[in-house]
C-alpha cells in the first residue's frame, strides 16, 4: 500500500465535463485530506507515459481503452464507480448511448442515408466515438467503403462544430457529452439532428491505482456512493444522478470483434 502525500489525477474524456471531475477531484482531497492535482490528458492513455509508468493514482476515462489497457496490464488499475446520468433514457443505469448526429438542414434523415457521405470521429480508440460506429457498418454487412470521406477531428466537441459548419455531414458523439454541449448552448438543439442511437455502453469509470490498497479504495468508494451536499451540487449542475460501483470485468463486452475492429482501423491508417 502507497498512500500519496497528492492525489495525482488525469481525466482522459471530453473536456466539456472536466468542471464535474473536478469536483469529484476535490471531493475526493476533501474526505481523504489530501492535496489533489488535476489536469486534463493530452494524448491517447494507451500512449501516455504518467499511466504508463503508473505514476497517477485516479483516472477518468472511457471503457474501451481501459479494458484493452488492463489486458496487457492487468494488475494497475481498479474501477471505483461510474456516474448514472439523470435522464429517463438510462433508466437508472451507469449507461450511456453514442449518437449519430447530422446537420439539422440537410436532407439527412435515417441512417442509411449516411451512405457515401463525410464522416469525422473524435478519436480511433474512442468506443462512442468509432468503436461503435464500426460495430454497427461490420453488423450491416459495410466492413469498408461505407463512408466516402473519414477525418479525425480530436474531440467529440469539436466533430459536433464540424457538423454544424459543414465540414463533415455526420458524426457519433457521446450522448452524455452531447447532452452537456447542449445544456452549454442551447443554439445547437436546433442545428443539430439525431439520426441513429447506438448502444447502450457501459459507462466510463473512474479508476484509481491499485497499489493505493485496499482500505484506502474502500475508502475512497464509499465516499462516491455518499457524496456531500458540494459534490451533490456538481452532480445536478451536470446531470449526474448517483454514482454507482462497478467491476473491471463489466467493460469486457466492448471488446467485440477486435480483430475486426484493428483491421479496420489499419486499412484506414494505409
Amino acid at each position: 500500500m502507497t498512500i500519496p502525500s497528492k492525489l495525482r489525477v488525469i481525466s482522459y474524456l471530453a473536456p466539456n465535463y472536466f468542471d464535474f471531475y473536478a469536483a469529484i477531484t476535490a471531493y475526493l482531497g476533501r474526505v481523504l485530506q489530501l492535496e489533489t492535482q488535476l489536469h486534463q490528458g493530452e494524448c491517447d492513455p494507451l500512449e501516455d507515459p504518467l499511466l504508463l509508468q503508473d505514476q497517477l493514482d485516479l483516472a477518468f476515462i472511457c471503457g474501451l481503452p481501459l479494458i484493452r489497457y488492463c489486458q496487457v496490464v492487468s494488475d494497475q488499475l481498479q474501477t471505483l464507480v461510474a456516474p448514472v446520468m439523470l435522464g429517463s433514457r438510462y433508466e437508472n443505469q451507469a449507461i450511456y448511448f453514442a449518437d449519430a448526429i447530422v446537420n439539422a438542414y440537410s436532407d439527412l434523415k435515417v441512417f442509411a442515408d449516411l451512405a457515401g457521405k463525410t464522416f469525422c470521429y473524435n478519436d480511433l480508440g474512442s468506443n462512442s466515438g468509432y468503436n461503435l460506429l464500426q460495430h454497427r457498418l461490420i453488423q450491416d454487412g459495410h466492413e469498408q467503403g461505407f463512408f466516402n470521406k473519414e477525418i479525425q477531428s480530436g474531440s467529440h466537441q469539436r466533430s459536433i462544430r464540424w457538423v454544424v459548419d459543414g465540414k463533415a455531414d455526420c458524426a457519433v458523439i457521446d450522448s452524455v457529452v452531447l447532452e452537456q454541449e447542449l445544456r452549454d448552448f442551447p443554439e445547437l438543439s436546433k442545428q443539430l439532428r439525431v439520426v441513429e442511437v447506438l448502444g447502450p455502453s457501459p459507462m466510463p469509470p473512474v479508476v484509481v491505482a491499485q497499489r493505493l490498497g485496499k482500505s484506502l479504495i474502500q475508502q475512497m468508494r464509499y465516499s462516491l456512493l455518499q457524496p456531500d451536499t458540494e459534490l451533490q451540487k456538481a452532480m445536478d449542475r451536470f446531470g449526474v444522478k448517483r454514482f454507482a460501483a462497478v467491476e473491471l470485468k463489466e467493460f469486457s463486452v466492448l471488446l467485440w470483434g477486435n480483430e475486426h475492429r484493428i483491421e479496420a482501423r489499419s486499412q484506414h491508417n494505409s
